[in-house]
């Protein structure tokens, strides 16, 4: 795999896609970066203070999309004045790319396939699993979480993701493939998604 390889991973609620990741780093020896962004996003907007708990809750609170909706990166910083998650999402855009800079890494989630669409050698993956599936990891994973109760989280992720990128989440289109965990082992799925970079490589 080139040195410069970055992926991105997005991932429905209780598909193991976090888990996926882990695996993936530990398989590659690269770095993963999750929550660390939001954090250091923060601290940089003057929010240090405010734990992750608080600052995924900003997330949940994305307005719904009016019926001519153009996104977030169109209007630019001079569009007016800024919600605290504007100064977010801009801050983490910024350290996302200076990450993919830095060296080969993985990024989960923080709409990281939208930010570094046009990166050459980056490589985005969505994680999705059957319903079966997803129900019995919200029970033994999530702390007992029903499917109705990832799903919820779904529709605030997916509508945090279109409000900030015009796209809508978890549309095929956008990624390099789409991974359906239900039916092969997380390793399985993270040996696979290091033999498709590398045949695109090769």
């Amino acid at each position: 795999m080139q040195e410069n390889t970055v992926i991105t991973i997005s991932r429905e609620y209780g598909s193991g896609g976090r888990e996926l990741s882990q695996i993936l780093a530990k398989k590659l020896g690269i770095k993963l970066y999750d929550r660390q962004i939001i954090s250091k996003a923060a601290a940089e907007v003057g929010v240090e203070d405010m734990d992750f708990a608080r600052l995924k809750k900003f997330e949940e609170e994305v307005p719904p999309l009016p019926v001519k909706f153009m996104p977030f990166y169109l209007f630019g910083v001079s569009a007016g004045p800024q919600t605290l998650n504007d100064k977010l999402f801009e801050k983490e855009c910024e350290i996302i790319r200076k990450l993919a800079e830095d060296g080969p890494c993985i990024i989960l989630g923080r709409c990281a396939d939208y930010v570094l669409r046009n990166r050459e050698n980056t490589y985005s993956f969505f994680i999705c699993a059957d319903d079966k599936f997803r129900a019995a990891r919200g029970q033994s994973v999530y702390e007992g979480k029903s499917l109705s109760e990832l799903e919820d989280e779904d529709l605030k992720r997916g509508g945090y993701y279109s409000h900030y990128t015009g796209r809508k989440w978890g549309n095929p289109k956008y990624y390099d493939l789409s991974v359906n965990t239900s039916s092969i082992s997380l390793e399985q799925a993270a040996d696979f998604i290091i033999s498709y970079i590398e045949k695109v490589q090769a």
